[in-house]
């Protein structure tokens, strides 16, 4: 059977995540040595002493980054040779400026001054001025000096006035260095491939020869062509780039055999202004936001508002006396875009037809997806949408315990039975990680032996969860529909919308998931492939026993049908306002089975008065990650890394701070690669990161830092509000017992990470002087309070079960959570026992069942949830949890439980457990959905 992950694509992608080799970072190192160098040779000379040697040294500089440096526009290959002929000549003077000036640009990211060539200051000029945007177009080709000077040119002429797009070209000579400028330069938006030219490079960055040696000896075998190869592995490492085939061969049959791989098929090099207008509108088709750009069009109108939004166009605040400061700090703009209506380009989210539809759509293609749908009530009310358009009253969820409380509401809604299942823990650190795939398998199978098979619907999960954990969503979907085919999905992906821009990330998130699983059940391969795996366990049904919770499962493509739903907070990860989501689908049913359930799931969550802005923030942050998604999510990896190597490598930090790292949150049996930490001793290499995100079951997002704080004598509350927040002014939204996480997130800095640094610095320093200077007895209470927060933390609680009361007949642990909540309405049903009197009441054998959610933060998900019997356990974490803030809890009066009296109601049927899906008309006629009940 194949491997799920195309391995050498993690390994391409693994190299930028290694600490050891940054190609960025390397080439900018070598800039600023240059630098150097050649400040110390200007004291040479100015002392006579400038030696052969001296010189040979600033070359050997110029040789070293030279590998790099022409994957580059600026200063590029043929700038560094005149650099180079300068030393030479032991013009020290000139070329020092010269160095200077260049450093000084490359620092400042200021890669528009690629425009400044000889003769063209006054071009740079007016481009600086007018700010058009700068991208580079990158030419694969291996035609001579001379040839690609006369393209260049035609493509400069071809330029002439345009003020809102400019390129320059980069012309690169093989597929090796085409691969390795798409990895490296983050200005490259569009790549022309020549038909025919050379695989290996002949002066290779040494660094990523070993991980691309294998594509090019792959091609080398199977005798591909060289253009196909470049495209193909484009589209791999970044897809939303444009790329183009220039071809010497005549045009018949081209475009069938290149569609999926190339936008368009040019005929040599014979129309320079129409390679340039094609080159420009594809850059420009992506830069493009309908729902944003209508909205600017709409705010420069003059209109008169009759309709019921005051604020819009501002006046009700700019003509007030007492609402000036309002229209002061917001600016003009903001109340321009106002307004209630729907026409005149703004469309409606409801039900979008123009510009929203237009915008969601592009946000389909940038993530993947077969359908996209903006929501701006955050992802709690996407999950909702999602299980309504699903699930029916009576229908069976797999759900991990410790989900979003979104999903948790959204199960009541909808009347389906949650079958709650318990994540893997991390007792050392009070943190939970993620359901194993054997939990999962498992649960099913028991579910099929009770032929209640049939009720299961949908399996929620979160991928990536608080604390960074990936699942492998790919392999847990192939396995579980290996036992029922129509299963659906939902995984929530709401701190994960930024992995769609990091290949070795990607094929971790759902919709890239989906797509792989999809291509592979449909292909001959998986076919032939099923068949021998079929035969090989004889006769009679494939999946059951002991047997397949050993072996991998494969599902059979002619009954599976993939339904696979992802919901992002784009708003935590990416750059849009808060409560702005995006809900993505890739549903074979979809048109035949979720169209008209999604739509009434959409008209009862979504607000009639969409904030605008909110919309026009979704579609602008699809718009910067098309464009820059790959560089700055890039750059939070690199980031969290340095994060990772500094805590690390300083001395003092490390006594008292820790990241954690694959080894603690990841257990053994789950990590096959083998991968035990990003930094450090024994840190993953580029080999160990490839196995690790092709391979294991749950791997650690690097970016999600989670900070050990124990050790400071601070539990993860006090030390985000009293030293993060009070002493250092630092933001973070997540703790545990222990913990505080950090986000490496595409808003953060390398000042923002030098200002972290510095701050816990100073904090550890503070309290080294502390201990030093305390007495017996405060070291002693200081070394308490670390034991108490390392070695006796209270046990994470499962989950304990539903009140058989709340189990429907034949239940294999389902509860119906509806009919508990809704049973605590009525206020005869329920009362309060103190926490301190809930252990002797469950020892005299006293049933106790909670009547509400109850969800401590941290950690942040419900302990108790309405039906769920209260256990020993979860009383004895509740009284030891040091905690201010617990939802559905009330210190002063106890837990709110069921009456005994109510149980036996419920129990004998006297109560009503809430209602029975009636079947009203088939799942695969669109809008003949079971209406509940009511009450």
């Amino acid at each position: 059977m194949p491997e799920p992950m195309t391995s050498l694509e993690a390994g391409v992608q693994a190299h930028l995540l290694s600490a050891v080799f940054n190609p960025e970072q390397v080439r900018l190192d070598v800039w600023n040595r240059l630098r150097e160098e050649m400040t110390r040779l200007e004291a040479r000379q100015a002392e006579g002493q400038v030696s052969p040697a001296h010189v040979e040294q600033v070359l050997s500089l110029f040789a070293e980054v030279h590998p790099i440096e022409r994957l580059f526009v600026f200063p590029g290959e043929v700038r560094l040779q005149r650099l180079a002929d300068m030393a030479r000549r032991h013009d020290v003077a000139e070329l020092a400026e010269e160095v200077r000036r260049l450093v000084a640009l490359l620092s400042l990211h200021q890669d528009r001054a690629a425009l400044l060539d000889d003769g063209e200051t006054a071009r740079v000029g007016a481009v600086e001025r007018e700010g058009p945007h700068y991208f580079t177009t990158l030419v694969v080709d291996d035609m001579s000096s001379a040839d690609f000077a006369r393209v260049r040119r035609g493509i400069l002429d071809a330029q002439r006035g345009e003020r809102q797009f400019v390129h320059e070209m980069l012309q690169v000579r093989s597929v090796e260095d085409a691969l390795v400028a798409v990895l490296v330069n983050n200005d490259i938006q569009v790549c022309v491939v020549r038909q025919d030219l050379p695989l290996r490079s002949r002066a290779p960055v040494k660094q990523l020869r070993a991980v691309l040696d294998p594509i090019i000896a792959e091609a080398e075998r199977a005798g591909e062509e060289a253009s196909l190869v470049v495209a193909r592995w484009i589209r791999r490492l970044r897809p939303q780039l444009n790329v183009y085939l220039i071809t010497d061969e005549s045009l018949v049959g081209r475009e069938m055999h290149t569609e999926r791989l190339f936008d368009r098929v040019f005929y040599r090099y014979e129309s320079p202004l129409e390679l340039n207008v094609t080159v420009v509108a594809g850059v420009r088709a992506r830069y493009r936001t309908p729902f944003f750009d209508a909205l600017k069009e709409y705010a420069s109108r003059p209109i008169g508002n009759f309709h019921a939004l005051p604020i819009a166009r501002g006046h009700s605040v700019f003509n007030s006396r007492w609402l000036r400061d309002m229209g002061e700090f917001y600016g003009p703009n903001l109340f321009m875009a106002e307004s209630s209506s729907t026409s005149g380009g703004l469309d409606s989210l409801l039900e979008p037809t123009g510009s929203i539809k237009e915008a969601q759509e592009m946000a389909a293609r940038t993530f993947g997806s077969q359908h996209t749908f903006f929501v701006t009530n955050g992802t709690s009310t996407a999950n909702k949408i999602v299980h309504q358009t699903l699930l029916q009253p009576g229908d069976v969820v797999l759900i991990d315990r410790n989900c979003h409380k979104s999903n948790h509401y959204g199960l009541m809604l909808s009347g389906a039975h949650p079958l709650y299942l318990d994540a893997y823990p991390v007792r050392e650190y009070a943190i939970y990680g993620g359901v194993a795939l054997s939990t999962l398998k498992a649960k099913l199978l028991e579910l099929k032996s009770a032929g209640r098979l049939d009720k299961v619907k949908l399996v929620v999960l979160t991928n990536c969860t608080f604390d960074g954990l990936v699942y492998h969503p790919e392999r847990v979907m192939e396995e579980l529909l290996a036992i029922k085919p129509d299963l659906a999905f939902l995984w929530d992906e709401a701190w994960f919308a930024f992995a769609t821009f990091m290949p070795l990330a990607r094929q971790r998130t759902a919709m890239s998931a989906a797509k792989r699983l999809a291509g592979r059940l449909r292909s001959r391969t998986y076919r032939e492939q099923y068949r021998a795996w079929r035969a090989k366990r004889g006769d009679g049904d494939p999946v059951v026993g002991a047997r397949a919770m050993e072996d991998r499962l494969m599902v059979d493509p002619d009954k599976v049908r993939l339904r696979v739903y992802a919901t992002q907070s784009t708003h935590k990860s990416l750059s849009a306002f808060r409560q702005g989501s995006m809900l993505h689908v890739w549903d074979e049913d979809f048109e035949r089975r979720a169209v008209a359930p999604l739509t009434e799931a959409y008209f009862t969550h979504i607000t009639t008065s969409p904030n605008h802005q909110l919309v026009a923030s979704l579609d602008l942050a699809r718009r910067q990650m098309d464009l820059e998604g790959f560089a700055m999510v890039k750059e939070a990896y690199q980031l969290s890394m340095r994060m990772r190597e500094r805590l690390r490598e300083d001395p003092m930090l490390h006594r008292y701070l820790r990241l954690l790292d694959a080894e603690q949150m990841v257990p053994k049996v789950f990590r096959e690669s083998g991968l035990n930490r990003y930094v450090g001793p024994s840190s993953a290499g580029v080999e160990d990161l490839t196995r690790a995100w092709s391979q294991d079951e749950f791997v650690l997002d690097p970016t999600r830092m989670t900070l050990f704080t124990a050790l400071t004598g601070r539990n993860g509350f006090e030390f985000r509000g009293k030293v993060l927040m009070e002493r250092l002014g630092i933001q973070v939204n997540h703790t545990s017992i222990n913990t505080v996480l950090l986000n490496a997130t595409i808003g953060v800095t390398w000042g923002s990470l030098s200002f972290l640094l510095d701050g816990l610095r100073q904090e550890v320093e503070r309290l080294e002087t502390t201990l030093a200077q305390a007495t017996g007895v405060e070291r002693k209470l200081f070394e308490a309070k670390v034991r108490s927060i390392t070695e006796e933390l209270p046990p994470l609680p499962d989950f304990s079960g539903f009140h058989p009361a709340f189990q429907p007949s034949g239940s294999v642990g389902e509860g119906d959570l509806r009919s508990a909540f809704y049973l605590a309405y009525q206020e005869e049903n329920c009362e309060f026992v103190p926490l301190t009197e809930a252990a002797e009441a469950l020892e005299s054998g006293r049933p106790l069942v909670s009547t509400r959610f109850v969800v401590p933060y941290p950690p942040g998900f419900p302990i108790l949830v309405p039906g769920q019997e209260v256990s020993p356990g979860i009383v004895e974490f509740m009284t030891k949890l040091d905690v201010k803030e617990v939802h559905g809890y009330r210190p002063e009066l106890g837990l709110s439980v069921f009456t005994e009296s109510a149980l036996e109601r419920v129990a004998g049927g006297e109560v009503r457990r809430g209602p029975e899906p009636r079947e009203t008309g088939s799942r695969d006629e669109p809008g003949h959905w079971s209406v509940p009940a009511p009450h």
